[in-house]
């Protein structure tokens, strides 16, 4: 939080936090609440009782992240169906309770709210900034599990708030490796950076000053806010600069206008983006060409597109529930965030204890997980992101979610030894 702005964000957040934690304590919710253990012996807590098991979805359907915001959604609500179906857990069905936050501060507050005395706990909360704001919160007082679509290494240390997958720093030092060794990317080089404003951004850009100290590149940063659609002003300073490559830690509308805006000047150097800077509906617009040419994407697993069997099933059943909507890699964070909580949840039925505690000590035996899609992950130090390990992806309008696999999954020499967050 380097800039004046950022400070006052930050304060005013955790105003916010204050007044809805004060809230919340007021109007905790008694079904279920230190339930002990119930007929089939099973200790219960908040969010459970003898039918149902209650989890809090926090998404953004209306915001920057609308549309992958609606897939992590729609394939969370898709693999909740299909465990419900195989018989649910612990006799008990899974329901999700949806809050649509807009990627608004408040929205996202007020909704963590509503939902914290009522639920079990969280396999979405889409936006660093929001789950950092509640993160002492959650900690403190609540200690639900959290499963955020957000990879800022400030959420680290947390027992109840675990990251899947790489956090941005090590992703873009990933990046950073794969523009070296497959785009030509040189020592003495110029990259450019351009990046959101807060945890998200600020978390990539240590990664690549980090990855360029070691590279002897140097860092061309631009700074802009989630509200910034016209990237027309950063691609004329990247230009000036001379850069040889940029990467963006932005969203999916950030993309298509800095790659359209590049390709239009002549600026026709390789653009990587951290994972949720892409959505396949982006090839439908007049950059669509430019970013199949220029573009990549560092992701924490393999894209829902891949040649492989659990992306293959969970495209086809995603397909034939939601026949109407595209495929992305939303599906795949979404599916992912609830089939770890889902894997917890029946360690922990196995251990007769569906409490918050007894959930969150149930991820922790987690130390060698895999669902198929590429990476293996580690849950059991909650100091450490899951995995280590991202894969990159390029715009393929002829392939299923709209991206193919330029680089299978890899951990840099660089982001071995690196601690997330330094």
């Amino acid at each position: 939080m380097t800039t004046r702005r950022h400070r006052r964000l930050a304060a005013a957040l955790t105003a916010l936090v204050a007044l809805t934690a004060a809230a919340g304590c007021s109007s905790k919710a008694k079904d279920g609440d230190d339930a002990g253990p119930g007929a089939d012996g099973v200790k219960t807590g908040q969010g459970v009782d003898g039918k149902v098991i209650r989890l809090g979805v926090l998404t953004d359907m209306t915001g920057v992240y609308a549309t992958l915001g609606k897939s992590v959604t729609q394939a969370q609500q898709l693999y909740v169906k299909q465990l419900n179906a195989a018989g649910g857990v612990c006799g008990r069905t899974v329901e999700l309770t949806v809050r649509d936050h807009g990627y608004d501060p408040q929205k996202a507050l007020a909704g963590y709210t509503e939902l914290e005395p009522k639920v079990l706990g969280f396999p979405q909360f889409i936006g660093s900034p929001f789950v950092a704001a509640v993160k002492q919160r959650v900690d403190g007082q609540d200690k639900g599990l959290v499963l955020p679509q957000a990879w800022s290494a400030s959420l680290l240390g947390s027992p109840s708030i675990r990251v899947i997958g790489s956090t941005y720093d090590i992703e873009t030092i990933n990046a950073v490796d794969f523009l070296l060794k497959e785009k030509g990317l040189k020592k003495g080089d110029s990259i450019g950076h351009v990046y959101f404003e807060g945890d998200y951004g600020e978390n990539a850009l240590t990664g690549s000053k980090y990855a360029a100290g070691k590279a002897g590149l140097k860092v061309v940063e631009q700074k802009i806010k989630p509200t910034d659609n016209d990237m027309s002003a950063q691609v004329a300073a990247l230009k000036q600069a001379g850069v040889k490559a940029i990467v963006l830690s932005a969203g999916p509308r950030q993309a298509a206008s800095l790659v359209g805006v590049a390709a239009a000047v002549k600026l026709t150097v390789p653009v990587i983006g951290n994972n949720s800077a892409y959505a396949p509906q982006l090839l439908a617009t007049q950059a669509g060409p430019a970013l199949e040419k220029m573009y990549y994407v560092a992701t924490p697993t393999l894209p829902i597109g891949a040649d492989a069997p659990a992306p293959r099933k969970l495209a086809a059943d995603y397909r034939a529930a939601y026949p109407k909507d595209s495929l992305d890699n939303g599906v795949v964070a979404g599916w992912s965030a609830a089939q770890v909580f889902g894997e917890a949840l029946k360690k922990a039925c196995e251990a007769k204890d569906l409490t918050r505690e007894g959930v969150g000590e149930a991820l922790l035996t987690l130390n060698a997980h895999d669902a198929g899609f590429g990476v293996t992950h580690d849950f059991s130090d909650p100091e450490a992101p899951s995995s280590r390990r991202s894969v990159v992806i390029q715009p393929d309008k002829s392939v299923p979610g709209g991206a193919r696999v330029v680089r299978g999954p890899q951990v840099s020499d660089a982001a071995k030894g690196f601690t997330p967050g330094s």
